[in-house]
């Protein structure tokens, strides 16, 4: 009989051992009938995933036991820290007056969030129990507490980055009415939706799974151990499991993601509207009065500053597309091929997705510093003088006399 990674088999070769631990191979006829019910559900199992071939098996299966947990750790190490970096500058005086800056520190918290909470789940699942199948009543509290709070926490994310599309959408394609619609009341509200939203959306997800309890007798002692399975509603009910992966893939992936889309091309589009534009303002201005050419280098430094602010959106949306897109797409496949894709194949991918989404809420930080002048002008004067004072050269310690007090100035 193949081996198969699942998580119903494994629990069902546990209830098989513990039948086997309990008597010493000598059953009694309720116990005989419940392992023939054991082997019954197992060959199932077997039959449901035999025909799904996903492809990449042995390496997928690799990686995800012996390079995702440390590899996720790191990330989620670096992408705290990028994070908390992110918020500090956002939130200083001279930052934190922009609505976009704002928004951006809304999504900072969700992302950081986010890791600091999967940092302890793949310390668990990964290295502490080595089983993955079976916890403790804590355990199985934490792992369906971790379920919940990551698929609200991710919705978060994408509710923010679908606002900071439309945001800037709004404040480049309305320009004449940017104090209405893109004013600090109304960000106000867009963030709190996005943080309140989500809890509503994810609601079918706390009906459709649950913790079930497995007991598992050896050595004379009966054990409970309790795991996170599909509600029995349903199990039995495929409709009603087809229906859930229906709104998962549509509604939380794939309509956010249409959006972006559009939002984006639209924004490329206007990119390449304004740098035709500012070439024929440049052929047509042969000899400009002084004033008028003082008011253009104003005007003309306000639009590239928005043209590289755009561009940066641009890239965190593109980036936000690349991780969302397959995860949708695998969810719209499930609604329509049922569950023994989600056990064949989306459990398998599930390490490769969870990374991914990880190195999306990471890598901001670096997007930032590289594509915005005012985030490393106010990084490098929140940061810099603290960080290099301590090794800076003794010789460039200067000190003056200044009404009869000593001061030192770097």
């Amino acid at each position: 009989m193949p081996m198969f990674n699942n998580t119903k088999l494994n629990r069902i070769i546990s209830s098989f051992r513990g039948i086997l631990h309990s008597k010493r191979y000598n059953f009694t006829k309720e116990e005989f009938e419940k392992l023939l019910n054991l082997l019954q559900m197992a060959n199932n199992v077997t039959n449901d995933n035999s025909d799904v071939d996903c492809g990449f098996k042995d390496m997928l299966e690799t990686y995800a036991n012996d390079y995702h947990p440390y590899l996720a750790i790191v990330v989620c190490l670096f992408g705290t820290v990028a994070n908390i970096l992110n918020i500090a500058v956002l939130t200083r005086k001279d930052m934190v007056c922009a609505p976009i800056n704002r928004i951006l520190t809304a999504l900072a918290i969700a992302d950081m969030v986010l890791m600091i909470e999967y940092i302890p789940y793949a310390c668990y699942y990964y290295m502490v129990v080595p089983t993955k199948m079976d916890f403790p009543y804590p355990g199985g509290v934490y792992m369906l507490f971790h379920a919940h709070i990551t698929q609200i926490l991710h919705t978060i994310s994408v509710c923010l980055t679908l606002t900071l599309a439309i945001w800037r959408y709004l404040a480049i394609g309305y320009p004449e009415k940017n104090t209405i619609l893109c004013s600090e009341s109304r960000c106000t509200l867009a963030i709190g939706i996005s943080y309140l939203l989500p809890v509503i959306l994810c609601a079918p997800a706390y009906f459709t799974i649950t913790l079930s309890e497995q007991k598992i007798r050896e050595d004379n002692q009966t054990f409970i151990l309790y795991h996170t399975d599909l509600n029995e509603m349903f199990k039995n009910d495929k409709t009603l499991l087809k229906i859930n992966f229906w709104i998962y893939a549509v509604f939380l992936k794939l309509l956010p993601c249409c959006i972006l889309t559009v939002i984006s091309c639209w924004l490329i589009y206007t990119l390449f509207k304004a740098k035709k534009r500012h070439k024929a303002l440049r052929s047509y201005d042969c000899v400009p009065l002084r004033e008028n050419k003082e008011t253009k280098k104003k005007a003309s430094k306000a639009e590239r500053r928005a043209d590289r602010t755009t561009k940066m959106l641009l890239a965190v949306l593109f980036l936000f597309l690349i991780t969302e897109f397959p995860q949708g797409i695998f969810g719209l496949f499930i609604g329509i091929q049922g569950k023994d894709l989600f056990l064949g194949c989306y459990q398998m991918y599930g390490e490769v997705m969870d990374i991914l989404a990880l190195i999306n809420g990471a890598i901001n930080f670096i997007l930032y510093c590289c594509m915005n002048r005012m985030f490393r002008s106010t990084f490098g004067k929140l940061f810099k003088h603290k960080i290099l004072a301590p090794w800076a050269p003794a010789s460039e310690i200067h000190t003056s006399t200044r009404n009869g007090t000593n001061t030192t100035e770097l």
